[in-house]
């Protein structure tokens, strides 16, 4: 499937078939194909939550309008948008750094300044923190969502739920913010999907 087929097959779906699963290996094949999207010096501040569970996912429904997708899809992913990504501490930084280091592309005496550079961009206030995590993990989020497209399988982003109830169900810490939920699985048999709705031309969209 080349791209162009995949911007057209991609479609946020609302009934999926309980009955088959996604198998793990698969999953992992796509979150691995999505971690190629790009990020801020290549923090790649995110994190998953995979719920498999008919309880868990029966609980998360009771949190997100009842949606029945949530149930229905076998595979629902929190994304967690990680606000502290730009800290030095944490592993993925560290493990950036040295492949800047090892790549040729920093010099291990620039530390310091990487941990600089990084608090001044994404750091400075909570404003930027959360701007950092949100911007970052959307992109990841929409590379997730082309990827399952491009692996034969549906999705569907979601932002109707409770976040802090979520958050509390699911023990998210608090350096985490919650931008959706994605269904992934397969399309419900039968399920007739609409033709894609009207999108905006490129001189709807440029602003002189």
């Amino acid at each position: 499937m080349n791209f162009p087929e995949i911007l057209e097959k991609r479609r946020a779906v609302n009934y999926f078939d309980p009955e088959r699963d996604v198998e793990q290996q698969l999953l992992k094949k796509i979150v691995e194909q999505a971690a190629k999207a790009p990020s801020s010096y290549n923090l790649q501040p995110w994190k998953l939550k995979v719920v498999r569970d008919k309880e868990r996912k029966q609980a998360l429904r009771a949190l997100a309008f009842d949606q029945p997708k949530v149930t229905e899809a076998p595979v629902i992913l929190i994304l967690l948008a990680d606000r502290e990504g730009w800290k030095l501490e944490k592993s993925t930084v560290e493990n950036v750094f040295n492949d800047f280091v090892e790549s040729g592309k920093m010099q291990a005496e620039q530390k310091e300044w990487f941990a600089g550079v990084t608090q001044g961009l994404y750091g400075r206030d909570e404003m930027a923190a959360q701007a950092f995590a949100n911007k970052n993990t959307g992109l990841f989020a929409m590379s997730l969502m082309y990827a399952a497209t491009a692996n034969g399988l549906e999705s569907h982003p979601m932002d109707g739920f409770d976040h802090e109830a979520v958050r509390k169900e699911f023990n998210i810490p608090d350096n985490y913010w919650i931008p959706m939920l994605i269904a992934i699985g397969y399309l419900k048999p039968g399920t007739q999907v609409p033709p894609k709705g009207w999108r905006e031309s490129f001189e709807d969209m440029i602003i002189e």
